[in-house]
């Protein structure tokens, strides 16, 4: 996912915090400094922080189905040590993501505990859990 940092956005591990349970701070609401980001944002900029030594040995396709207006499925094939990435459905996802567009940003900018929405129902996390928080470090 993503936090602002100097003004940078960058991917972090928010997939092994949601799994592993680390924080349960209860933010439901998506502050007005990200209100207008959207998924497409979110991907383009994972672009940049990919880490292909991290990928190395890798072989992961995930899956996101959004709704909302800004909705949609975006996926990212990682294949020992690099990756493909688009919109739409992959063939057999090894990880699917499920939830609404506004939550996921909220979720990537920090503003919504990926714990808190896993554990409410707001972010749905189906498939292999190891190869979910995998995600983290293949883009940090």
């Amino acid at each position: 996912m993503l936090k602002l940092l100097g003004g940078k956005l960058r991917v972090a591990p928010v997939i092994g915090v949601v799994v592993a349970g680390m924080s349960f701070s209860e933010t439901t609401a998506v502050p007005a400094a990200h209100e207008d980001s959207t998924p497409q944002q979110i991907f383009d900029s994972m672009r940049g922080s990919f880490q292909p030594a991290k990928a190395k040995g890798v072989h992961a396709r995930y899956q996101w189905d959004l709704s909302g207006p800004n909705g949609g499925q975006w996926w990212i094939d990682v294949e020992d040590g690099t990756y493909k990435m688009g919109k739409g459905k992959i063939p057999n996802p090894s990880v699917t993501f499920i939830a609404n567009d506004q939550d996921w940003v909220a979720i990537c900018h920090d503003q919504l505990s990926g714990t808190w929405a896993y554990v409410t129902g707001r972010l749905k996390v189906r498939g292999d859990q190891t190869v979910a928080r995998k995600l983290g470090e293949i883009f940090p």
